[in-house]
């Protein structure tokens, strides 16, 4: 596209080089800026050009350019808009998607820009704005629809504007009721109420009464009498009449091609991407969104003109409300995409980035600064794992219809034959977190993987959803499950009997790793608590040079360096030595300088790759609702997503690509819970971003109220939201009596998060050789270590073996010595004493000691000579229940000063400040306690938390 200097608009200068909104008013046919402070106020009487500017992970600036459009503009200042919209892409470098927007019918990106909603004020430029609110407050009816992403829309105040199906503001001036119609889903009603919120801060500075009306009340309290006396009395509602996009139908694609400021029809067989020509611009009509091709060779004149062209035609059509799509050719949108029969997997945009840097080029001249336009440098970051690597892992080898338990030294240690499940316990915010997976080597059997799946699936199951679920396959695991494996091995072959079938079926020979064969590792890994060795065909072909490798026989043992792997590669093969074949003597090798003995075992030098491996391609996470029946995928993506999105009665997937996240809400129904899975199966084979996911592409199932640190990490999260009861509407509803926060709610003590009886458990915070003699510790933390000097002997310590069984303690602050406890106790509350002030930071105490420390039966035996005193202290240990704890916990409220009732409950005008707040009921004296609750504290403390809660919110004290 020839861009010249009088098609950039000065008010353009400097668009578009950071990440937010920018906003222009047209105003006598000229793009004016609107200052921040008024983004998202809208007039009935303008219109506007909004760019939209997002900074993706690699560093790039993305663009989206929407131009809205009141209800009572011009047509002169709508065509204004247009035509700068075209103007300001083209300052942009010709690459950003446009949108038009008519008020009432906007796009849902553009709606996500301003949450919770947008609501038009009438006037504009053009009449002066003549729209002075009157003296009196004028009482507004508002209709409200979206699950996702709210349209409000102002409607006459009258009975007949109200219907069953949709969910109603009613704005007053001491009172804003919401009316939920019959039929209206939970959804539209908690979406509603971020609208009532806008409303109360925008309109009545945050100081109104707030009222939620049910269809179907009638008169049955004194609120829904309030509300119908407004509307002159109650009376039956009439039926809602058909919508817009019910009257439009299903339309036929229509391609026409744009020449001499026309469009001509195209016909065509089918719809495929050969049809459009660069140098051309094309209309594609699809009904409710008629979108605008331009290819990447075309004019500026001629882009506006299709865009007049295509407002002629829904002129003609009688369609004004239709969305207009701009697309520049090789920008498409996956939506566009999916309209065509078939579509080429890459195009060439390369004369768009030369585009774009002429661009740049004429802007710089001017004394603009141009570093947006230009392609910006990926930031160079690695991946956090967001999990904790000190805790607890179990491991099992599925086995036909069974699972063999893995010892301690081969937790790690996986066949590509074989399938296996795990399951690892780890210290949370404030709780214990579970995450539980299913890892399928490349070579298993589909028996196994199905074995796997189903028995990882009823062990969630079995403990009530609360663990996380992973889906993983050999070579595609995510950045969590190594960080948990720490130092991971992958053996070729198989030992599960399912394999060793499969290949005596298929007459293939068995290649299970031996050790005193020949056998080849690929190293790889980002630091030594991250490394991984894969076993791979012991022929020179399998060589890299970005990569290190171990290669060893039955007595010899190579190290062999690539010329493009750095310091930090040859230090994880030296640690990787501690683990295969630890007994022999290593000889180092770089790429280029090979002895002929590590040739022959190669079977002879070839030609193998040199060029350095680059990382897979990524994207910013896009979030889906999703809807499953009769075997069929519905998904909708959420624009602009946050924490709030994320509804308790539906299924979300969240795409990054590199791993998928399906999230369950706790009022999803039972049969769709079991069906998670699935929903995650058919979303990566759908690929609705058309990104070619792979089949393998890891997956985690994340039940609400259980969300790992792993997942909360995409939001801005907040964790009061995430423990609140009830559906979406109350929760909202909560909220927003509140005061706009939710409610803070002392988290609930799970109980120990453990799959069977017997659990083997292994410390996570060491990696342990296959051989005594090269122990390589990691940082183990400073509770770990106290546990481990009590229990173990420093002569003949097995750094392996943890501790005996121990029961789980929960202090009120502070963290145990154990040693303390050996001394002999007098009772249970001075034993409790004892553990609180043993280390220096009581503040640490969730972080610093393991909460779940469990060996089986045969690790105990593995250390026969158990002092006495080590036995008397376990059973010290055991005798410290949960229940001790909550005594505890009550005995802890003395001490605290007393205050009356009317100055420590919710309602009250006179409070007192500085009190903990979740527990109000703490600060009264035991007469004023027991008779507003009924009871006295000591029995009160014994309920379990939702009945103290229930109770406490009786009496507003909660």
């Amino acid at each position: 596209m020839a861009v010249s200097m009088k098609d950039l608009d000065p008010a353009f200068k400097g668009a578009g080089q950071k990440d937010g909104l920018e906003i222009w008013r047209i105003e006598n046919f000229n793009p004016v800026p609107i200052p921040e402070s008024s983004h998202g106020k809208f007039y009935t009487g303008d219109s506007y050009v909004i760019l939209k500017t997002t900074a993706s992970k690699s560093g790039a600036l993305r663009h989206d350019i929407h131009f809205w459009l009141g209800k009572d503009t011009s047509q002169d200042e709508a065509g204004t808009a247009a035509i700068k919209t075209v103007e300001l892409d083209a300052t942009l470098g010709g690459r950003a998607v446009q949108y038009r927007e008519v008020q009432g019918h906007e796009t849902e990106k553009f709606l996500s820009y301003f949450k919770p909603c947008i609501i038009p004020q009438e006037g504009g430029i053009a009449s002066g704005f003549n729209h002075a609110e009157a003296e009196e407050y004028k009482t507004r009816l508002f209709e409200v629809k979206g699950k996702h992403v709210v349209h409000v829309r102002e409607v006459p105040f009258a009975r007949s504007s109200l219907n069953h199906d949709d969910v109603f503001i009613l704005d007053t001036e001491s009172k804003i009721f919401q009316f939920n119609g019959s039929t209206s889903s939970i959804q539209e009603r908690a979406k509603a109420l971020e609208v009532v919120q806008y409303i109360k801060d925008t309109y009545h500075d945050g100081k109104c009464d707030i009222a939620a009306i049910e269809d179907g009340k009638l008169m049955a309290d004194a609120e829904s009498g309030e509300f119908w006396a407004l509307f002159g009395g109650f009376a039956p509602l009439p039926r809602k009449g058909a919508s817009d996009d019910a009257k439009h139908g299903s339309h036929p694609l229509k391609l026409l091609r744009v020449e001499k400021g026309k469009a001509e029809p195209i016909e065509a067989d089918s719809l495929t991407r050969e049809l459009l020509e660069t140098k051309k611009c094309y209309i594609l009509d699809c009904g409710l969104e008629v979108f605008i091709w331009m290819g990447r060779n075309t004019s500026l004149d001629a882009r506006k003109s299709a865009g007049v062209s295509a407002e002629e035609l829904l002129n003609s059509t009688d369609r004004p409300k239709s969305q207009i799509i701009r697309i520049i050719e090789g920008f498409e949108t996956v939506m566009f995409k999916s309209k065509f029969d078939s579509w080429p997997e890459t195009t060439n945009v390369q004369n768009s980035e030369d585009g774009r840097g002429k661009v740049a080029a004429l802007l710089k001249r001017q004394g603009v600064d141009v570093k947006g336009l230009l392609k910006a440098e990926p930031v160079k970051e690695e991946p956090k794992p967001h999990i904790d690597c000190t805790g607890h892992l179990q491991v099992w080898r599925v086995n036909d219809q069974e699972k063999i338990s893995l010892p301690d030294s081969e937790l790690s240690k996986f066949y590509s034959g074989d399938c296996y499940i795990f399951q690892y316990t780890y210290n949370g915010d404030d709780r214990e977190e579970c995450l539980i997976g299913a890892w399928m080597g490349n070579n298993s059997v589909e028996g196994d993987r199905t074995t796997a799946l189903s028995m990882g699936c009823k062990m969630v199951e079995s403990m009530k959803f609360i663990p996380s679920m992973a889906r993983i396959y050999e070579g595609s695991e995510p950045i969590q499950f190594h960080a948990i494996m720490q130092t991971f091995i992958v053996f070729k072959g198989g030992l599960s009997d399912g394999y060793k079938n499969h290949i005596a079926e298929k007459g293939i020979p068995d290649e299970t790793y031996k050790e005193a064969g020949v056998a080849l590792f690929r190293i790889q890994g980002s630091d030594p608590e991250n490394m991984q060795a894969i076993q791979v065909e012991p022929v020179a072909s399998s060589l890299n040079s970005s990569h290190c490798y171990i290669l060893h026989s039955e007595t010899a043992l190579f190290s062999w360096s690539g010329s493009l792997t750095t310091s930090e590669d040859h230090e994880l093969v030296e640690r990787m030595l501690d683990f295969i074949k630890p007994e022999l003597q290593p000889k180092s090798h770089k790429e280029g300088i090979e002895s002929e003995q590590f040739w022959e075992l190669l079977g002879g030098k070839t030609e193998y790759p040199s060029q350095k491996i680059v990382r897979g391609k990524e994207h910013d996470p896009h979030l889906f609702s999703c809807h499953f029946s009769k075997g069929n995928l519905q998904v909708k993506e959420i624009y602009n997503f946050s924490q709030d999105d994320l509804m308790t009665e539906d299924i979300f997937i969240l795409d990054c690509y590199s791993e998928i996240f399906v999230w369950v809400g706790q009022g999803v129904d039972p049969k769709s819970r079991m069906q998670s899975l699935t929903i995650g199966e058919k979303f990566i084979e759908h690929d609705f971003l058309l990104e070619k996911l792979s089949r393998t592409t890891p997956m985690f199932i994340v039940m609400e109220g259980s969300e790992p640190p792993f997942f909360t990490c995409f939001f801005k999260w907040e964790a009061a939201k995430a423990a609140m009861l009830g559906n979406s509407f109350q929760r909202k509803l909560t909220i927003l009596r509140n005061g706009g926060t939710p409610p803070v709610v002392k988290p609930k003590r799970r109980p120990s998060l453990q799959y069977g009886d017997k659990c083997q458990r292994s410390s996570r915070s060491m990696s342990v050789s296959p051989t005594p003699e090269r122990v390589r510790v990691r940082g183990r933390s400073p509770a770990f270590n106290a546990i481990a000097s009590t229990f173990e002997k420093p002569k003949d310590r097995n750094l392996s073996t943890p501790p005996p069984i121990v029961r789980k303690v929960y202090p009120k602050s502070g963290t145990a010595n154990l040693n303390t406890l050996s001394l002999g106790l007098g009772s249970k509350s001075s034993a409790i004493a004892r553990l609180t002030s043993s280390f220096e930071m009581p503040s640490a105490r969730g972080k610093l000691i393991p909460q779940s420390l469990r060996v089986t039966s045969n690790t105990l035996k593995s250390n026969p000579e158990r002092s006495d005193s080590e036995d008397s202290m376990s059973s010290r240990l055991e005798s410290l229940t949960e229940e001790d704890a909550k005594e505890g916990e009550a005995d802890d409220d003395e001490g605290l000063p007393v205050y009356p009732y009317d100055s420590v409950n919710t309602a009250s005008t006179n409070p007192v400040p500085d009190i903990d707040v979740t527990k109000r009921e703490a600060y009264l004296s035991a007469t004023e306690f027991k008779e507003k609750l009924g009871m006295t504290k000591t029995e009160f403390y014994k309920l379990p938390k939702w009945k103290q809660n229930k109770l406490k919110v009786t009496v507003q004290l909660f």
